[in-house]
């Protein structure tokens, strides 16, 4: 069974079991009466930043990625016809590598796609599509030039370190500015 769909079900079977000792009244010894209270004494973690002039943005990332690198490749946009797919648009694709990520051994990276904010309109309107995913890339961000994206199924490989990647993605780290270069 996939992992996110375990914890799905396991964390279903314990809502659906707590609704039943609450609305019988019944506890066990063990069951707590109220939620405790965490307070954590630890410093709250360094974060790095990947920046980026060129298209405008920066990126922050736990500590656990100092000595992180980029590789930059190509994003297609792909339109359908009669002979079968054609590549009708291109784009910068950035992805931000863990450091202990090797050929041998690779962990999750960060992927970000860079759009002109033209190219993102006709992918909204569907004038093209990327991939075989039924849904789209999803926005991170934007400036005055560009959108920035996260690709669809970018994880389904579950390499090691998805679920720090999807952490990492749910404290919207990303913050725009003017890029240097304006398409």
């Amino acid at each position: 069974m996939h992992p996110k769909r375990t914890i799905l079900y396991s964390l279903l079977i314990l809502l659906l079991w707590s609704s039943l000792l609450v609305g019988c009244g019944q506890y066990p010894d063990w069951f707590p009466s109220a939620a405790p209270t965490v307070t954590s004494t630890a410093p709250t973690e360094a974060l790095i930043e990947y920046r980026n002039s060129d298209v405008g943005f920066s990126f922050s990332l736990p500590s656990s990625w100092e000595g992180y690198s980029v590789q930059k490749s190509e994003w297609e946009g792909l339109k359908s016809g009669d002979l079968g797919d054609e590549v009708v648009e291109r784009g910068l694709l950035l992805s931000i590598v863990h450091p202990k990520s090797t050929a041998q051994q690779p962990r999750q990276d960060i992927p970000i796609m860079v759009f002109t904010l033209e190219q993102w309109d006709q992918l909204q309107q569907d004038e093209w599509h990327i991939g075989a995913a039924p849904v789209g890339p999803l926005e991170l961000g934007r400036n005055r030039g560009y959108v920035f994206a996260l690709p669809a199924r970018y994880n389904y490989a579950l390499l090691e370190g998805w679920e720090e990647v999807e952490q990492i993605i749910q404290t919207q780290p990303m913050s725009t500015f003017e890029p240097r270069v304006i398409p």
